[in-house]
């Protein structure tokens, strides 16, 4: 039996096309998407698919977590009916609806593989459909049990990847995890690599609050009245600290961490994460760190900002306690960090 794989067009620049006001959404791209795959299918076995757009495509920038559960659910209606699944999404804020995604869909059973263009599909030399064809052909592999991103020849981890170029074809990459499958004359799948089937636990909330979790990245000079104002919101739950190194803040700054100090006894969840790009927290290192650790944070290991930040949003929305959104921050759910 031949593997069926949807692809779901979120949006993006794959299906843009040139306006006078700048790269504006095609009319007509899934009959064109589906005439180019056809053009290939004699020269690279692709499985069969459909295609689905959303009624209302988004653009990258444009993306807010309420739209993470409409892509989820939009895939979830149609779980059975499918071998795999490829999500066709804008490059600046995809490696963060796949981590999304990735804990919103923890145990499933299929492929998730999201992809795009750098340029797109109507322009020449666009990268769409090399992208696409990796995904759809990785989208029908029974072994891969988990969100993924694929772009530029390789297959990635969707919590562990983050877009590192503006303006190249191999624009994402996994620093702190290996890439899962690589393309070249063939396509190798490091089977080794990949996560272990566990039960399904799917979970897609009916709202994400946008002011329930904040980033704060510490910087010299940081004012603590600017950290005092974004922690006073009664709003925040949660907080994505990006700190120096393996997790360093200025502990000289008293007033910093007594505002951070008294958001954790308020109820706060404080994540700490590296600005590195490779490594991970050892909020234990220096003393800068230990300060931290005493306040009650959280470190974050080598979690990316993008993973800390959707985590943090999905465990928020399941309505768990303070204390078990501290717990389950600092343990893998989804192979989205080193275990401690």
């Amino acid at each position: 039996m031949s593997r069926r794989v949807l692809i779901l067009h979120t949006g993006g620049t794959i299906g843009m096309e040139a306006a006078p006001g700048g790269l504006k959404p095609m009319a007509g791209f899934s009959a064109l998407l589906k005439r180019r795959l056809g053009e290939t299918a004699s020269a690279t076995p692709l499985p069969d698919c459909d295609v689905v757009e959303l009624d209302r495509l988004i653009d990258s920038a444009n993306l807010q977590p309420a739209q993470w559960p409409v892509i989820a659910g939009e895939l979830v209606r149609r779980w059975d009916a499918y071998d795999g699944f490829v999500v066709l999404h804008g490059t600046d804020t995809m490696a963060w609806t796949a981590s999304a995604l990735s804990f919103m869909l923890r145990g499933l059973d299929k492929p998730v593989i999201l992809t795009g263009a750098q340029i797109p599909l109507t322009a020449p030399r666009s990268d769409g459909l090399e992208n696409l064809e990796m995904a759809l052909i990785l989208a029908a592999q029974h072994p891969l049990r988990e969100v993924a991103l694929c772009f530029g020849r390789k297959l990635f981890r969707g919590n562990r990847s983050r877009k590192i170029a503006t303006d190249r074809f191999d624009a994402f990459d996994s620093p702190n995890y290996p890439a899962i499958a690589e393309a070249g004359i063939n396509i190798v799948l490091h089977r080794e690599l990949l996560l272990a089937a566990e039960p399904k636990a799917f979970f897609l909330p009916d709202h994400f609050d946008p002011e329930a979790v904040a980033v704060l990245t510490i910087h010299p000079g940081l004012s603590p009245r600017v950290v005092e104002a974004v922690l006073s919101d009664s709003m925040l739950s949660g907080v994505v600290l990006r700190s120096y190194g393996v997790g360093n803040v200025p502990e000289a700054n008293a007033r910093l961490l007594a505002a951070l100090g008294a958001a954790v006894k308020r109820g706060v969840t404080v994540v700490n994460t590296t600005q590195c790009v490779i490594g991970a927290v050892a909020q234990d290192t220096y003393a800068t760190g230990a300060a931290l650790a005493r306040i009650g944070a959280v470190s974050g290991a080598d979690m990316t900002l993008e993973a800390a930040f959707a985590k943090l949003h999905v465990l928020i929305a399941e309505g768990l306690p303070p204390e078990d959104i501290r717990a389950r921050m600092a343990a893998p759910l989804a192979g989205e960090m080193i275990a401690g």
